[in-house]
């Protein structure tokens, strides 16, 4: 048994050796994946078992004053995180069509790396979204999309601050902050009260912007493939084959949750126009 072991863990020593990132070796919960990995398996084991079934016979919490603060911490970290990538490196000095990692100790790289850990921070705090709808008793909220959503992006967060901490692949963080920006941004509306309802007519439109976001950096990644750029190129077609996967989970959301109602204006429509064909026919005008 050890035989078969000892490869794979002389891999992983390799590969945590001398291909991480020694700026960000020491930073909080980057020394390796075990405190990441118990993390996410605590936070899937309270999402789908222990949290409904604590909350079973309990009523659910009033949570108000809680998540309005949450959801404005999380819109001023997405401010920035997207003001923090610009200048340290997509505001002129990164190229879009290749962008090799600069493991230098100069202040712009540092800051990008700082940047890349602070977004991966990020993505560990927003899993409280899964925990609040527990506690909410909101489980109809907890689909397949979110759980791998929320427990996916801490992943491919992490092994970019341990591995790449900045460079080429720091687009997607940049993208996925300003999308944030608004998507919190709904959420903090829609948590104050029923009274804010009708400035939430967008919401639709958000899921819209979530696509389009995967479509970019789809592109933006795989266009590296074809030509050459000292960036890794098993890491851009991750990128880019996860960007296709969620396009395709938002877009499956999208459908079941906004064709109904597309579906009803155009039955609802369709049956106007029967009903003024036979009015016409029958040479009747009818008045409210």
């Amino acid at each position: 048994m050890a035989g078969v072991v000892s490869p794979f863990t002389d891999y992983y020593r390799y590969i945590m050796e001398t291909k991480s990132d020694p700026r960000t070796a020491q930073w909080l919960l980057m020394s390796s994946p075990g405190p990441l990995f118990t993390i996410l398996a605590t936070y899937l084991y309270f999402c789908i078992s222990a949290g409904p079934r604590y909350m079973k016979d309990r009523k659910p919490y009033e949570l108000k004053n809680l998540i309005i603060l949450y959801n404005a911490v999380q819109v001023a970290m997405s401010i920035f995180l997207v003001y923090e990538g610009l200048q340290s490196g997509w505001w002129g000095q990164y190229s879009l069509a290749c962008q090799p990692v600069d493991y230098s100790n100069s202040p712009t790289a540092l800051r990008m790396a700082s940047a890349v850990w602070w977004y991966f921070f990020a993505k560990i705090t927003e899993l409280l979204d899964t925990v609040f709808f527990v506690l909410r008793k909101k489980n109809n909220q907890i689909s397949f999309l979110h759980l791998y959503h929320h427990a996916m992006m801490p992943v491919c967060a992490w092994i970019g601050a341990k591995f790449l901490a900045g460079g080429h692949g720091t687009l997607l963080g940049l993208i996925n902050s300003f999308i944030h920006i608004i998507m919190y941004s709904y959420y903090l509306i829609s948590s104050m009260g029923p009274q804010y309802q009708k400035y939430l007519w967008w919401k639709r439109h958000l899921t819209a912007l979530q696509m389009i976001q995967f479509c970019i950096i789809f592109i933006h990644n795989f266009q590296v493939l074809f030509r050459q750029c000292d960036y890794p190129k098993f890491i851009v077609f991750l990128l880019g084959t996860q960007a296709m996967f969620f396009f395709y989970l938002f877009g499956q959301f999208y459908l079941r949750t906004y064709g109904k109602s597309d579906k009803k204006i155009e039955r609802s429509e369709s049956s106007d126009s029967v009903n003024n064909n036979n009015v016409v026919k029958n040479g009747k005008l009818k008045t409210k």
